[in-house]
């Protein structure tokens, strides 16, 4: 593996490819360093940034940000025998959200939804916390409308989302810090198959959605949440 100030290239074993990582760089900036250190191909992409601040930042990145990686790295996927995109949403795609700013983001006004969240956000312990779950919600929508479009299927591109439970990261660490925390957030977030996930659990499916194995699955948005959606939403998406 070689890195840089410019980014990272290394190769897995496991799953026969080069992988890159890159520093914080957006939109043109991050496809040009792509292409670069690619040479102009790419077999997958992982969008998997992420904030959950009740802040509009959190919209910005988890919704905008993540559709610009795509969109801008998407044409390097054409040079692959077997391209791959998957993003990351969450469970919290089903908790309360904020209608205005749900359909601001699926709407791709970017403007007038950043203006939205500045409102939500006025007030961070109450409507402040809907911003992550309004941006999780329009992030799913967006997959379910753009994978089967000619873009990406019919460039033969599976494009798929995983949606967490909790997960055992530093962004949760404070929520799950003391064992009446863990219990008062699985409260809301129900997890009855083996509790709180470590990152692991949700690489692995990261890691098949993306891998030559997966022809066929299609714009779905697959719950690794400990059972959370089967609680929570139960028989009635069917």
């Amino acid at each position: 593996m070689s890195s840089g100030a410019n980014g990272s290239l290394g190769w897995t074993s496991t799953t026969p490819r080069w992988w890159w990582t890159f520093p914080p760089l957006k939109g043109a900036a991050l496809v040009q360093e792509a292409g670069r250190l690619s040479g102009g191909s790419i077999d997958a992409i992982y969008a998997v940034a992420g904030l959950a601040v009740p802040a509009p930042a959190t919209a910005a990145v988890n919704f905008f940000g993540t559709v610009a990686t795509l969109e801008g790295l998407r044409p390097l996927l054409a040079g692959s025998e077997a391209p791959r995109a998957v993003l990351v949403s969450s469970m919290a795609a089903l908790l309360p959200s904020d209608g205005e700013l749900v359909a601001l983001l699926t709407a791709g006004d970017e403007s007038a939804a950043m203006a939205r969240a500045e409102v939500l956000a006025r007030d961070p312990a109450s409507t402040g916390q809907l911003i992550y779950a309004s941006a999780k919600l329009a992030l799913s929508r967006w997959v379910r409308r753009e994978a089967a479009t000619p873009a990406w299927a019919g460039a033969g591109i599976p494009l798929n989302a995983a949606a967490p439970g909790i997960i055992a990261t530093p962004m949760t660490a404070d929520l799950i810090a003391t064992p009446a925390r863990r219990e008062q957030l699985l409260n809301v977030v129900p997890m009855p198959l083996n509790g709180i996930a470590e990152p692991i659990v949700v690489a692995r499916l990261l890691a098949w959605l993306n891998s030559e194995e997966n022809t066929h699955l299609c714009g779905q948005v697959i719950y690794v949440d400990g059972g959370s959606d089967a609680v929570l939403r139960g028989d009635s998406v069917w």
